[in-house]
Formats: structure tokens, C-alpha cells, sequence
């Protein structure tokens, strides 16, 4: 049976009302007194019923989560963490995917400002900022990735400049010198692909080396066959680099195929480095070095600012700039050369 507050007033010893204001926090509470009802909480294991008060409040307890693509490994794991997150809030989480379509970021944006939704976490990746601005207006939005909103939004997002920078870094590190990268977007407006561009740069020049235009490829999206089909290009083209930064883990295990079948041993012949640490990076032959996003604080981040914005509507608190950490995972896809 669910225990009540006046459950856990009786074994605290304390009023109703103070037990109410130790669970929301809503005003102050003698430390003692704060000490003896959360005891009497944890003892009775009470969990607040936050679709009640959602009701009183007058919401939908419902929150939307846009995301690019459900298939993405990497949005898909994102996904579950968030509906793992939200549901200790007792919030139902609806998810749409746009497939980075302008057209269906801004129907969602506007289906949002219509109140189906008590808020909205968005991977933007065609919008403009300043119509995301707008939108922001209308009901809480927060965003993952790298549009910038023109601080009308809070953000949340891992530093994509130093994260490249490292993963490059430790391929000059093995020795390589002629590297390349696969994953730039110059169709999108996200940022995401410019800045990974922008930190591979910052370390070839500071390790004195001159960035190269035929070892930079575009791609059509960050799947493994976009992947296979840059890679494909760069031996083709006779550019043979001697290590490979993609800009995501499903487009260096599309490399990483073509390289095995064009007989380059990995990683003697060629080091590969991606982004994300997708579980198949972590099962492919040799394992996939990568940069490993801190994908649960992007979550339990992303829904705190949500909740924040949707428990104070209209509180003119500037826009957050959340930047959550992430590390180099290195295994055998790298190593010294030679």
C-alpha cells in the first residue's frame, strides 16, 4: 500500500504541512526537522505523487522528446536514458523523430507551442535560431547538441572542439601523420560536424602539421554506409591516410569494413577513432576507440533544466550553457605506429 504524507507525519511526529514542505522543497525547514522526515521517508519508502500534482497544477505530466533518428544508436540510447529519468518524475515521455527535416522540427515546435506538451527536449538540426528562439516563448524547450538559440533556450551539450581535438591528438600521438576525417555536414545548421572539424584542425596545427582538403570528406548522413562510402573514396583517390577521426561511431565501423576489405590491417595500416561509444563499437574486430559523451548527465541534466522552466513559467533567469563531460575511451583500433 502507497504510504500518505500523514503516513509519514505520524512517525516523524511532525504536522502534515511540514512534511509536504520537506518533499517540495517549497519552504524553509529546521535542519533537525528536515532530518527526522526524511528518515521518516526513507523508512516508509514514500515516493510523491507527481501526476497529482501535475493535475493540480494544471499539465499533461506529458514532455516531448524530438530526436533525428530512432534507429541512431546513439539517439536511441539517449532516448531510453531520458524515459528513465522522466519517469522518476512521473512524466511521460512522447518521442518524435524529424530525420533532420525543417519542415517536421518546426511542425513539432509548433505542436509544442500549442501546449500538447508540458515541455519539449530537442535535437535540432535544420531550424534557424532564431526560430527556435520563438518557439522558446511559447513552452520550455531545451536543447541537445549545438544549436545555438541565441541564449533564448537552455543547452546542453558536450564540448565537441576539445573532444575532436583529444581524439586527433592521440592518433599524433601513435605516429600518424596523414589524418583524415569523415563526417562533415555542411547541409546542416546544428554546428556539430564544424566544430568536431574545427578541434581535428586546433591539433594538427599545434602538432605542425597542415590540414588537408582531400582528407576531409562530407557525408550524407552518420551511418555506417556513409561511412564505407567516404572511406571507399579516400583509397580510390589515392589519398591513403594513415588514420581516420569520424565524426561518429557508426560511420568509423563503415571504414573500418572497407579497410578490413581492402586487406589494411587495423591498426597497423590504419587507425580509426569515433565518436559516441555505441555498444557495437565496443564488440567490432579490433574494438573501436572513441569519445564517450557522458550520455546519462545529458539526460538527467537536460530534464532538470526542463523541469526548472516548467516549474517556474515566465522567470526571466537567463538560458543555461550546459556542457557535460566525456572522455577518450582508447582500445585496439589505435595504437603506435610502426
Amino acid at each position: 500500500m502507497r504510504s500518505r504524507l500523514k503516513d509519514v507525519a505520524a512517525v516523524a511526529g511532525v504536522s502534515v504541512r511540514t512534511v509536504s514542505n520537506v518533499v517540495s522543497g517549497s519552504a524553509a525547514v529546521a535542519e533537525e526537522t528536515r532530518a527526522r522526515v526524511q528518515a521518516a521517508l526513507d523508512e516508509l519508502g514514500y515516493r510523491p505523487n507527481f501526476a497529482a500534482r501535475n493535475l493540480r497544477a494544471g499539465r499533461t505530466g506529458l514532455i516531448g522528446l524530438a530526436i533525428p533518428e530512432l534507429h541512431s544508436p546513439y539517439f536511441s540510447e539517449l532516448a531510453g536514458l531520458l524515459v528513465d529519468a522522466a519517469q522518476q518524475r512521473s512524466w511521460t515521455v512522447v518521442i518524435d523523430q524529424t530525420f533532420g527535416d525543417p519542415e517536421a522540427e518546426r511542425r513539432l515546435l509548433e505542436d509544442s507551442g500549442g501546449r500538447l506538451v508540458d515541455g519539449l527536449i530537442i535535437s535540432p538540426w535544420s531550424v534557424s535560431p532564431e526560430e527556435l528562439a520563438l518557439s522558446a516563448r511559447d513552452v520550455p524547450v531545451v536543447l541537445l547538441g549545438e544549436q545555438d538559440p541565441n541564449g533564448a533556450a537552455d543547452r546542453v551539450a558536450v564540448d565537441n572542439v576539445l573532444a575532436a581535438d583529444q581524439a586527433t591528438t592521440h592518433l599524433i600521438e601513435t605516429g600518424r601523420r596523414r589524418i583524415a576525417a569523415i563526417g562533415l555536414q555542411p547541409h546542416l545548421r546544428n554546428g556539430t560536424a564544424r566544430q568536431r572539424l574545427d578541434g581535428y584542425h586546433t591539433a594538427l596545427r599545434r602538432a605542425g602539421l597542415t590540414p588537408d582538403p582531400a582528407l576531409e570528406k562530407a557525408v550524407a548522413a552518420l551511418h555506417r554506409q556513409d561511412g564505407a562510402q567516404a572511406m571507399t573514396a579516400l583509397l580510390e583517390s589515392g589519398a591513403r591516410p594513415d588514420a581516420v577521426f569520424a565524426f561518429s561511431d557508426e560511420l568509423a565501423l563503415g571504414a573500418l569494413h572497407v579497410a578490413w576489405r581492402s586487406g589494411l590491417r587495423i591498426p597497423d595500416d590504419l587507425a580509426v577513432v569515433g565518436f559516441d561509444d555505441v555498444e557495437d563499437a565496443r564488440y567490432s574486430n579490433p574494438p573501436l576507440t572513441t569519445v564517450v559523451p557522458d550520455k546519462q548527465q545529458i539526460a538527467e541534466r537536460a530534464l532538470r533544466c526542463l523541469a526548472d522552466r516548467i516549474d517556474n513559467p515566465g522567470a526571466d533567469v537567463p538560458a543555461l550553457d550546459v556542457v557535460v563531460p566525456h572522455r577518450l575511451e582508447i582500445r585496439g583500433s589505435t595504437r603506435r605506429a610502426g
